[in-house]
């Protein structure tokens, strides 16, 4: 009983099951019409045969005709009656059934991608963990050179600042689903962050080249923490996805009095059916039996959600002749020339 229940919570049982029910109800709802017109029929029978013993045809054939009429009209009143309540049942029955399956489709999708989640994320934890431990009992256990302990220091920091950004990730999707985040906007001087943000990432990666195209004077009243989470999310998204040695750009221009900010990238692109989609929560291209780049899934979530903050969009293109761009336009902004 208790392995019948676990594949019914797990959805494996619960498409067979629920068209088994549905087509009982339906079954069920076609033999009550059936025993309803039987009904109907003896309900005419027995008019009939109390007309026949009350009006005798041959000697009041007028009075018996009227009768018979009424005896019709009111069997043909009584299937109409019972088709259209049966029509308006069974349209009842079939919409209910449709928005109940999708809401337990919905559901068992999102159990299915919170368990993704989980597997992800603890993978996620126990990596930078991990390699932080081991680079900290290198250092007890071992006399190390003052360049190699510094080489382990630094990819320690490496790994916990990879782990404080999941743990903001976590933190912020949180608040998001709550209505709790507040931003803490100031006057930002946009290009500078954008460039020091893409510094510091480009210096703890090697395996791919970021290059920043950033036009300099551009000024933002935003939440610099938010910003640059969206900045971190994106190119670290790149990073995950496209072959190593590629080039990652990072543009910020203006066009048509708006602000353009794009990050780009020359891997393998998005399947146009996924573009929307990668926003969701949770939601990655693939399974996780299939995917090989690390993630939780909540990076491009939570960046359309801190670009719409911002009053913002963020959409996505293909890059030619591969790749993708992911373009935020945002509209309040300041340009200050030299």
């Amino acid at each position: 009983m208790r392995r019948v229940f676990h594949k019914l919570e797990s959805g494996k049982m619960v498409t067979p099951v629920y068209i088994f029910l549905l087509i009982y109800t339906i079954m069920a709802l076609v033999w009550w019409g059936v025993l309803l017109f039987r009904q109907s029929d003896q309900i005419t029978g027995y008019e009939r045969e109390n007309l026949a013993m009350r009006i005798d045809s041959t000697q009041q054939p007028m009075q018996y005709h009227l009768a018979e009429q009424r005896i019709t009209k009111n069997e043909e009143l009584r299937t109409f009656k019972f088709l259209g309540e049966g029509a308006i049942f069974l349209l009842i029955l079939l919409v209910g059934a449709w928005l109940v399956y999708r809401a337990i489709r919905k559901q068992l999708k999102l159990q299915q991608q919170q368990q993704n989640f989980l597997m992800a994320v603890t993978h996620e934890l126990k990596s930078p963990i991990a390699a932080a431990k081991l680079n900290l009992e290198t250092i007890r256990k071992r006399k190390l050179d003052e360049e190699k302990q510094h080489k382990l220091i630094d990819n320690t920091i490496r790994e916990t600042n990879r782990l404080d950004q999941l743990c903001n990730n976590i933190l912020l999707a949180s608040q998001f689903e709550s209505d709790r985040n507040q931003l803490f906007r100031e006057d930002l001087n946009f290009s500078d962050l954008l460039q020091a943000g893409t510094d510091e990432i480009e210096a703890r990666t090697n395996s791919h080249t970021i290059v920043t195209d950033i036009q300099p004077g551009i000024w933002l009243n935003g939440d610099k923490f938010m910003l640059q989470i969206v900045l971190s999310n994106l190119v670290e998204n790149a990073i995950k996805y496209v072959p190593k040695g590629t080039e990652i750009r990072v543009l910020l221009f203006e066009k048509d009095r708006l602000l353009k900010w794009q990050v780009i990238d020359a891997g393998p692109g998005i399947p146009a059916g996924e573009k929307d989609r990668i926003f969701q929560k949770f939601y990655r291209i693939g399974n996780e039996n299939t995917r090989s780049a690390k993630g939780s899934g909540l990076g491009l979530f939570l960046t359309r959600k801190i670009i719409e903050q911002h009053n913002g969009t963020i959409v996505v293109k293909d890059n030619a002749p591969a790749g993708t761009i992911f373009e935020i336009t945002l509209g309040e902004y300041s340009a200050q020339t030299a």
